[in-house]
Order: structure tokens, then C-alpha cells, then sequence
């Protein structure tokens, strides 16, 4: 365990539960905010894939906000106000003790095909910009959707600045998103197996 702005956290992969009311939050909040956001500039136009990438996002934020709350640090979050287009922002997911995190959550069973990623938006037309600030934290998130429990494995807090980013293995996605892969960080020494 080491020390962030104040804040205990770990350094190794850490499964955390989430329970089924977190689960049915997270569910009804990707119903209600589907219809709400336009994804047309990443090539997501299919509603189904837009509303799981919603509930896989807000899955991903409570596991990490359990995981903090039971190491006795004070959350903020998730954020669950669905926003006109207009109002939507970039802001962090989760304040951890004050501090802004950006949470990141991929499906375990998407990574059968182009390995275990997670991705940012990065085209002329929406750039996230957690790319542009080095210092900024990132908790990356895998969900075990293979397994029967709602269960997440939470990855140790790191700056944006730490992660390795590449361009993504799906052509679709080329030229709009910037992919960080695990294997490329866990070869690199950035996380552990």
C-alpha cells in the first residue's frame, strides 16, 4: 500500500463485489441517459451498445468507489443526474478524498477478440481531456462479466501520464479513440498480473 494526496490505496489488482442495488442503479441510469447523448463521431449509433457501455461505466465507478469507501476514504459519486447534451461535461467520475479520478471499465469478455483495453476519446470532434492533463488519475476497471457475481477487478490509481496509450485494434475505431492495453502495461512493469 502507498500514500496518494492523503489517501491509502494498493498496488496489485483488488476483485471487489458489487451489490445487486448498485447493479440495478447503474442499470436504470444507462436506460434513462441513452437517449440523451449522440455518439455518432465514434461510430456508435446502436442504442443497445450505447446503453451497456453506460451501466459497464457505472459498474465500474461503484466498484471502485466500495473498494476506496472500505479502505475509509470519503467519496464523491458516482454521478448519477442524467444531463441534456448540452450540459454533459468531462468531469472526474469519482473524488477519492478530494482527489479527481477518472474511472475506466471494459467488459472481461471483450477482450477475446483485440486483448483488455480501455479507451479514450480522441477525434477532432470530442477529445477527452483527461488526454491533455499528464497529472491526472485513472482507475482502470475490468468487469468480470463472465462470472456469474457482479464481481470487478479494480487496478491500482495511476496518472494519465503513466499509461501507455496505442492506437486501437479495431480499424473503426482508428483516428477517434487512443487505446491503453493490459498486457502492453503489465509487460511494461505499469501494473502486475
Amino acid at each position: 500500500m502507498y500514500n496518494t494526496s492523503g489517501m491509502t490505496t494498493f498496488q496489485t489488482p483488488q476483485s471487489v463485489h458489487v451489490p445487486d442495488e448498485a447493479v440495478e442503479r447503474a442499470r436504470a441510469f444507462s436506460i434513462k441517459v441513452t437517449t440523451t447523448v449522440d455518439y455518432r463521431d465514434s461510430n456508435q449509433g446502436i442504442a443497445e451498445k450505447i446503453r451497456d457501455d453506460h451501466f459497464v461505466s457505472k459498474l465500474g465507478e461503484e466498484a471502485v468507489r466500495i473498494l476506496f469507501e472500505g479502505r475509509n476514504c470519503r467519496v464523491e459519486g458516482p454521478d448519477y443526474s442524467v444531463y441534456e447534451a448540452k450540459r454533459k461535461s468531462w468531469a472526474a467520475d469519482l473524488r477519492i478524498n478530494k482527489l479527481d479520478v477518472a474511472v475506466k471499465t471494459q467488459r472481461r469478455s471483450a477482450a477475446k477478440r483485440y486483448g483488455l483495453s480501455w479507451t479514450f476519446q480522441d477525434s477532432p470532434e470530442r477529445r477527452d481531456p483527461i488526454l491533455d492533463t499528464p497529472d491526472a488519475w485513472v482507475c482502470l476497471v475490468v468487469f468480470e462479466d463472465l462470472d456469474a457475481e457482479t464481481v470487478c477487478v479494480v487496478y491500482p490509481l495511476k496518472k494519465i501520464k503513466q499509461l501507455i496509450f496505442e492506437a486501437p485494434r479495431l480499424s473503426r475505431l482508428a483516428g477517434k479513440k487512443q487505446a491503453v492495453y493490459l498486457e502492453t502495461l503489465i509487460q511494461n512493469g505499469i501494473f502486475e498480473k
